[in-house]
């Protein structure tokens, strides 16, 4: 979108933010710019009146008018400034507001896994804090301008109609070199994005708790400070480049200017030698000259500023009207009786990239424990995304109850699905809210969050923090009483992330991928007899390397190279003597080494 054609929604953002505050700063604008016009005019009169008449009374009146229409000037502008910062700081949080809300209302992820549309976010997201009081402000100083010029461009061409050329020419060529930087800006601004990013992520390793045990251990510090380092470096000399044709352009319109306002000296100090002007007239006509010229330049420094901004809102522009990347149904999703089934579902993340799943056909009967196996890559993962919906296959179709996902909106599809997912999140929220966000219609339901955190064997746990349920689990806040929050191990963290699965009670589908993964034996033991009888009856979807846990499943699927290869009971697999069989056999090997 071109530039000029954003101002509008970018102003719009300012009007819907605040209607009052944005009518109020243009409407004193119209005030504050008529004010110096009309202070040059009596004060032309006052010294008209001081060289040639004598009234003592209007000599005073004069110089009261002239003065108290500079103090309104300044006591407008004033409050015209107060009014932008109220646009300024509502509009951040409308534009903010939007734009968030049209990156998480997009139903999948595919497009977050694209690093080109992850780049437009970051620019629609500066472009969003500064196009709509940009444009307001270009918008006030448009106003100001016009005024201006409407109220001195009269004393202009009444005393040297020529200067009027002189002037339109100085600015225009002011004006083209204004938009050219703006333009250029916007482009430097996309470029550097990339670079940006990569600094950011070195900048953020070297806090990052997560990160600050392998960085100690394999002395990584030096090596991404120095990536950092050459980032900021590419980032800067870009920068500075920038700053120099911006400084060449300021210096020649300074430049121009001076020369501009020398002609108006000359032209009113050679009349007045004449006798051709008054005194009155030079003071009138060089106020006229430097209050069209002080406004225009302000306006044209606004201009550039605005430009480059409405380049960058372009890509806001872009984010909040984006396609989703799936397409929403309008079918009612069933309550789950019958069963899921997959039928020759094929996948892959990219359309130049390897199949993920090629032709897989199964089915997940309604109440039964259905199992997933297979070496890393075999797609297990990934078939978990599809029945959530994250994704769609790219042929075949999987149907719910008999009705295609793909007919129903993912929202209400994935209501009835609770899930632990193999990487789950840490949230830096209090343990309540760390596990009541999985049913968020009973965030403040304790009850109910420690019903399934019981489940997941971490209510003793949880209990015993130094708030409870309250403590904040984070190191990167401080919480209500400005004290640390508290660390959990790997295995309590997964845990909590189980609970918040179990959350949803009502739901008609449980996927546990990877759940006990960082448990000790003895949590892991009791959380899948607490789960086996909490799933008894459910639709239930279970992935584990360890193949012991899956023993309880009423089926086991095993996957290899996107497809299903075997498929049965625990004791139907292993008499089959197929990939089942070869990974119990080897998995079972390794813990009779371990004891030996």
């Amino acid at each position: 979108m071109n530039p000029v054609r954003a101002a509008g929604p970018a102003f719009g953002v300012a009007w819907r933010a605040s209607r009052v505050a944005t009518g109020a700063t243009i409407a004193l604008a119209v005030l504050a710019s008529a004010l110096p016009a009309l202070s040059a005019w009596l004060g032309k009169l006052l010294f008209d009146e001081l060289t040639g008449g004598r009234d003592q009374g209007l000599i005073v009146l004069l110089a009261i008018g002239s003065a108290a229409g500079l103090a309104c000037a300044t006591a407008i502008t004033a409050v015209a400034s107060y009014c932008t910062s109220i646009v300024r700081a509502k509009s951040a949080i409308e534009a903010e507001d939007r734009l968030v809300g049209a990156v998480g209302a997009l139903p999948g992820l595919r497009r977050l896994e694209e690093p080109a549309f992850l780049d437009r976010v970051r620019l629609a997201e500066q472009g969003a804090q500064e196009a709509a009081p940009a444009v307001l402000a270009l918008t006030v100083e448009s106003v100001r301008t016009l005024v201006a010029v409407l109220a001195f461009g009269g004393a202009v061409l009444l005393v040297w109609p020529p200067m009027a050329g002189l002037l339109a020419v100085s600015l225009a060529a002011a004006a083209i070199s204004q938009l050219t930087l703006s333009r250029l800006r916007a482009r430097e601004v996309e470029a550097m994005m990339a670079t940006h990013r990569e600094r950011f992520l070195f900048r953020s390793l070297c806090s990052d708790i997560r990160a600050a045990k392998e960085i100690r251990l394999f002395g990584l510090a030096d090596l991404f400070r120095s990536r950092m380092v050459a980032a900021v470096r590419t980032a800067t000399a870009s920068e500075c480049a920038m700053q120099r044709r911006i400084a060449f352009a300021g210096v020649t319109a300074a430049i121009v200017s001076a020369v501009v306002a020398g002609v108006a000296l000359v032209v009113a100090a050679t009349g007045a030698a004449r006798g051709s002007l008054s005194i009155g007239d030079v003071t009138l006509f060089t106020a006229a000259v430097a209050g069209i010229q002080s406004p225009v330049s302000t306006l044209l420094g606004q201009l550039g500023r605005a430009g480059g901004s409405l380049g960058l809102f372009r890509h806001y522009l872009d984010v909040v009207t984006t396609e989703p990347d799936l397409v929403s149904g309008t079918d009612a999703v069933p309550e789950l009786r019958a069963g899921i089934e997959l039928r020759d579902v094929w996948f892959r993340y990219d359309a130049t990239g390897p199949w993920v799943l090629r032709g897989v056909n199964l089915v997940i009967p309604g109440g039964a424990a259905v199992g997933l196996v297979g070496v890393n890559g075999a797609g297990k993962s990934t078939l978990v995304k599809l029945l959530c919906r994250f994704y769609d296959p790219d042929r075949g179709r999987i149907l719910w109850d008999g009705v295609d996902i793909r007919s129903c909106d993912p929202a209400a599809l994935r209501a009835r699905i609770g899930a632990t997912f193999q990487d789950f999140t840490s949230y830096d929220l209090t343990a309540a809210d760390n596990i009541g966000i999985g049913d968020v219609a009973r965030l403040g339901d304790l009850d109910r969050i420690r019903a399934a955190a019981r489940l997941a064997e971490i209510d003793p746990a949880l209990s015993a923090l130094p708030r409870g349920y309250e403590t904040l689990l984070s190191r990167a806040f401080l919480d209500v009483d400005d004290k640390a929050g508290a660390a959990l191990s790997g295995g309590q963290w997964q845990r909590v992330a189980l609970a918040r699965s179990l959350m949803r009670a009502e739901a008609d589908l449980l996927i546990l991928d990877e759940p006990s993964s960082g448990m000790d034996v003895d949590a892991e033991a009791r959380t899948h007899e607490a789960l086996r009888s909490h799933r008894a009856g459910r639709t239930s979807v279970l992935i584990s390397h360890r193949l012991s846990a899956l023993r309880g499943a009423d089926r086991i699927v095993v996957l290899g190279g996107g497809r299903v290869i075997e498929e049965g009971t625990h004791d139907e697999l292993l008499t089959a003597g197929g990939e089942y069989a070869r990974l119990f056999s080897l998995q079972a090997k390794g813990y009779a080494m371990v004891e030996a």
